[in-house]
């Protein structure tokens, strides 16, 4: 596993543009988000909180919400989608993502804010984190989701995921795509920074 200074959380921040150009940064949950993260997740339609936690919900348990907002933990990472509206930064998105050493497989799951879908955020997300996954020397990329989640099915439809029933589970459906160096197609600051990472030191 590629390795990340989580003293520096800022160093792996992206900005990504969407198709009406609008910026979006991805960057790690800190914890001084933990009100304001827990504030989108409530913040959610009762059906995007469903599809999101695959059960009923009104916010994020506080056990969880713990865990999100201490990245690096057990090799987990969170990550916001954030704009700037009127000056300040909202959450519109967020990912939660675990990397595998042993197996080289990087999990994931996604949510974006009811009002922001259809905008092409969920599409620059999960390919913001393929590049992250590449970057920490994952093999395949993959989520669970709810059958009738039909949002993120086609999402990952579209971004080339193959899909199986999950293991265990015949409610959900887990959607895999097998990664590597030249199935990124955006660069990201993590891959770039793992890139410079191996270059050799010049004498």
């Amino acid at each position: 596993m590629k390795h990340l200074n989580l003293d520096d959380l800022g160093q792996y921040s992206d900005v990504l543009l969407l198709r009406s150009g609008t910026a979006v940064t991805v960057r790690f949950v800190e914890v001084a988000d933990a009100e304001a993260l827990q504030g989108y997740f409530r913040g959610l339609s009762t059906r995007s909180r469903y599809n999101r936690f695959m059960g009923a919900a009104s916010e994020l348990p506080a056990g969880q919400l713990e865990k999100f907002i201490h990245v690096g933990e057990a090799d987990s990472f969170s990550v916001v989608a954030t704009i700037l509206s009127d000056g300040a930064e909202t959450i519109v998105g967020e990912a939660r993502y675990a990397f595998d050493e042993l197996t080289s497989r990087f999990e994931m799951g996604l949510s974006v804010a009811d009002p922001m879908q259809g905008h092409g955020i969920g599409a620059a997300l999960l390919s913001n984190l393929e590049c992250r996954a590449a970057a920490l020397d994952a093999d395949f990329l993959f989520g669970d989701t709810l059958r009738s989640n039909e949002a993120m099915l086609a999402l990952a439809r579209k971004a080339g995921f193959t899909f199986a029933p999950t293991p265990g589970d015949w409610k959900q459906m887990r959607f895999e795509k097998q990664i590597g160096t030249t199935s990124v197609r955006t660069s990201c600051a993590t891959w770039r920074l793992a890139a410079q990472s191996l270059q050799p030191t010049l004498a």
